[in-house]
């Protein structure tokens, strides 16, 4: 009868596990559609359109179970910001500006990943994780975050 009921635990944890596929397909799925949609607007600007290839080939990555890409896709996401901010709001003609927008948006998932970002840059860069370095990374991540949504202003 013991081995019919499952364990609240393990039921807990298939529940956080479906629950972080899901937010790595949504994750994934948003990255590679602002990757998609900066692509074409992003010459003559800051390296965007490198930046762009690299938030697409990443989030291909992500899409295909590889989890540390999440770490990739959210410092690209940070890079793009100041080569889509000033285009969404400058003028020119309105679909340039909605398409700016739209990628903008699809940033916002990715961007607020930064905690799992930062995890997963810890076991990239080869540091030992604990929570400490974990906080480090991830306030890091933080500060470069305000840099960037900075640097389109000044």
């Amino acid at each position: 009868m013991a081995d019919v009921v499952a364990h609240p635990r393990v039921l807990r944890h298939a529940t956080a596990k479906l629950k972080r596929r899901r937010d790595d397909l949504w994750i994934a799925l948003s990255a590679l559609t602002a990757a998609m949609l900066a692509l074409p607007f992003a010459h003559n600007s800051w390296n965007g359109p490198e930046v762009a290839a690299v938030l697409a080939v990443s989030a291909t990555a992500m899409l295909a179970g590889q989890r540390w890409a999440i770490a990739l896709v959210v410092i690209a996401e940070l890079m793009l910001v100041p080569t889509i901010v000033p285009r969404a709001f400058s003028g020119g003609p309105v679909w340039i500006g909605a398409v700016n927008l739209a990628s903008l948006a699809m940033l916002v998932p990715g961007l607020l990943a930064t905690r799992r970002a930062a995890a997963a840059l810890v076991l990239l860069t080869g540091w030992r994780r604990t929570q400490r370095t974990c906080r480090r990374f991830h306030l890091a991540l933080m500060f470069a975050l305000t840099l960037v949504g900075l640097l389109p202003i000044l």
